[in-house]
């Protein structure tokens, strides 16, 4: 396979949608500790009241860090994947909520053999993350290397 030459099984333009994911009181809790991002506006009921917001948000990156896990969730044969090569143009749009559930659509929007590694390929995919109103609350770009099955295996 060139360089040049698209990875089989593999359509740019293709969308999946992942299930959906309820985050969780516990999962902020947890994050925080994991983190040690105790900011009030993750953790601060009180606090949180008397703010635009209302209540506790999750974490940005708990919320990319969920829908990462999502995302791999979404493709009807899961990726092989070798290594995490990066995320860009990361945006949150709006808050998430406890309670709120969510899901990642995911578009591919590159596929191309490695030119470093035989056997692998680079996959891009933009992800929109949504809440169960459909809203937008994050957009983000992943880079992956994975393994390349040849054919009938």
């Amino acid at each position: 396979m060139s360089e040049s030459e698209p990875l089989p099984s593999f359509k740019i333009g293709e969308k999946v949608v992942s299930p959906g994911r309820t985050i969780t009181e516990t999962d902020i809790v947890m994050f925080a500790a994991l983190s040690g991002d105790w900011t009030e506006l993750h953790t601060n009921a009180e606090y949180m009241k008397h703010t635009i917001f209302g209540q506790r948000i999750a974490h940005g990156l708990l919320t990319l860090s969920v829908a990462s896990g999502l995302a791999l969730r979404a493709r009807r044969e899961p990726l092989e994947v070798i290594a995490f090569l990066g995320m860009d143009n990361v945006r949150f749009t709006a808050p998430v909520f406890i309670g709120d559930t969510i899901r990642v659509e995911s578009e591919l929007i590159e596929a191309r053999p490695s030119k470093s590694r035989p056997g692998a390929g680079i996959v891009k995919f933009r992800n929109y993350v949504k809440n169960q109103r459909d809203e937008v609350v994050a957009t983000y770009e992943t880079t992956l290397m994975i393994r390349i099955r040849a054919e009938g295996q």
